[in-house]
């Protein structure tokens, strides 16, 4: 985000702000009251908007993380499609081999208890 859209969107914010008072004075409350009123709403909107923030952050729902891991995904793909028959064979072998051994304590654990 550059400068500028940061001072626009301060500006826009310190606007609505004014006009949120000024609608609350219209409405027939006086200064005080529309000033407080017109906090609580900007406060609840902040702590509306961190949430979502925390929950899009928290369950890595972000445009970064969509990013990364297709390009992980991606990376996977290309390294596989230049691998050869041989070496796909080797680690579909190594793949199941580790299958194998995970599979083996769970069952052992199974007939322990």
């Amino acid at each position: 985000m550059r400068r500028i859209d940061v001072i626009g969107i301060g500006v826009g914010v310190f606007a609505a702000g004014g006009l949120l008072y000024l609608a609350f004075s219209w409405a027939g409350l006086d200064g005080l009251s529309a000033g407080i009123w017109s906090q609580v709403v900007f406060v609840a909107g902040l702590l509306g908007w961190t949430a979502t923030y925390l929950g899009r952050a928290l369950g890595k729902k972000m445009t970064y993380y969509q990013q990364l891991e297709d390009y992980e995904e991606a990376v996977l793909q290309k390294r596989l499609e230049e691998m050869s028959p041989e070496d796909l064979a080797q680690l579909q072998a190594e793949i199941e081999q580790e299958r194998l051994e995970t599979a083996q304590p769970e069952s052992a654990q199974r007939s322990v208890k």
